[in-house]
């Protein structure tokens, strides 16, 4: 019969060591997050969106064109570019900031 083995463990005398800086306090729990109004503007959405569109490399290149132009072209190619990206656009002509693609601050 094989005599059991200890483990190495066994034969060292467990030490804790003291930590350098003393005990350490628990600093309190931080109160719970006031919920932030989660619903996003109106705008924002439609930002998002036609972020979405600028950066769906699906319908071309977008850089030196509005986005209407892109999204003409992509219709023109047969690429079925969103309708609610068209009718975004044509309710905001005026605006750059809805006109110019994402791109439009970045020299060529």
């Amino acid at each position: 019969m094989t005599t059991k083995r200890g483990l190495i463990t066994d034969s060292f005398k467990v030490l804790k060591k003291t930590r350098r800086g003393g005990k350490r306090k628990k600093t309190p729990t931080p109160p719970p997050a006031q919920q932030e109004d989660v619903t996003t503007t109106v705008k924002e959405e439609e930002m998002q969106q036609l972020k979405q569109f600028d950066l769906d490399w699906r319908f071309g290149p977008c850089t030196g064109i509005s986005r209407m132009q892109r999204w003409e072209r992509a219709k023109l190619h047969g690429l079925n570019p969103p309708e609610e990206i068209k009718e975004l656009l044509l309710q905001t002509l005026d605006d750059p900031e809805y006109s110019m693609s994402l791109w439009r601050e970045y020299p060529f």
